[in-house]
């Protein structure tokens, strides 16, 4: 008798009922999903999405705010925005902003950072700086500080008059500097704002690179120890390069904040600084908003805003995955 074999071919029979059986919807994939997925996706339609299509439908016409009148004037409103030299100013100069606030509070961070964690004693065990703990505290603490609270600090500092800022120079001899306006001259008021944004972030940043850099096994910085690298080659060819990721979204983070920084810069200089020389995107969409009541043109500006936020965003990501921030770095 001739026993016959039956083959069972790839995807056929027992296997392709079990991949039926897991391909097949059940109430608890169906809840999780809803529960999971579907209940954050409408909040973020609701609240996020929703509000921004309604800013860019806005956006188009010239309505005042306190109306119902919404006359649809299409582009018109971002022809002016580009004609309006004064918006374009304030466009300058949160691209001042966004390319030196996060190189400063990233590149001091980072030395803060090294020097509390990795930069203590070469001999013995890999630990910072005697008494980093209190640093850490100490470097923190502006952080804690509301933004308002840091800006009227500052704005007496910087008091031409009184000002514990020229009062120290003076003292230490530097007599030109006697009742300099740091605020009130255009040469020296988008520096001045922008060390305070720095002062008040910096220990904040650093905090988050001493929890990266934790994350390093010690034995890659004793292995570079051994080889001879000294304190800068060991942060520029280890430390960095295993943070990196951090650091991206740390610089992506701080340029969102310098393409904002509406509260520090109405705070210091709430009509803009001399010459416009600190006004913001964010200042003069206020104004236009809530002093002229034309919130179309608000909207407007809004918009032109967050686009410019997105592509600095996606211009990080780019720069990043080109130069090899994607890839695993091993020590």
């Amino acid at each position: 008798m001739t026993q016959v074999s039956h083959r069972v071919r790839p995807g056929s029979g027992a296997p392709a009922a079990a991949r039926r059986r897991r391909k097949k919807l059940t109430f608890d994939k169906i809840s999780f999903m809803a529960v999971f997925l579907g209940v954050p996706l409408a909040i973020y339609l609701v609240f996020v999405i929703s509000p921004f299509a309604q800013a860019v439908y806005y956006s188009m016409t010239s309505w005042g705010g306190f109306s119902n009148s919404m006359p649809f004037v299409g582009l018109d409103n971002y022809v002016k925005l580009f004609h309006d030299d004064i918006f374009l100013i304030a466009i300058r100069n949160n691209i001042i902003l966004v390319i030196f606030l996060p190189i400063i509070t990233i590149i001091l961070s980072l030395i803060l950072a090294t020097l509390v964690t990795v930069g203590g004693s070469s001999r013995g065990q890999i630990k910072g700086l005697k008494g980093s703990g209190f640093y850490r505290v100490i470097s923190f603490f502006p952080y804690v500080i509301p933004a308002v609270v840091i800006g009227v600090i500052w704005a007496q500092i910087y008091d031409p008059s009184s000002g514990l800022l020229n009062g120290i120079l003076t003292h230490l001899g530097f007599d030109g500097v006697k009742s300099f306006p740091w605020l009130g001259d255009s040469r020296t008021a988008m520096a001045a704002s922008m060390a305070v944004i720095v002062w008040g972030f910096v220990g904040f940043y650093m905090i988050l690179f001493i929890a990266a850099i934790k994350g390093i096994p010690a034995e890659t910085f004793e292995a570079a120890r051994i080889d001879g690298a000294g304190r800068f080659r060991t942060a520029t060819t280890i430390t960095i390069p295993l943070i990196r990721d951090t650091i991206q979204t740390a610089y992506v983070y701080m340029g969102i904040l310098a393409l904002d920084a509406f509260v520090y810069m109405s705070v210091l200089n709430s009509t803009g600084g001399p010459a416009n020389s600190t006004l913001v995107m964010s200042q003069k969409l206020f104004s236009t908003a809530f002093s002229k009541s034309q919130f179309g043109l608000a909207c407007a500006m809004g918009v032109v805003l967050a686009a410019i936020t997105l592509i600095f965003s996606a211009l990080v990501f780019l720069v990043n995955r080109l130069t090899g921030g994607s890839k695993d770095v091993s020590a």
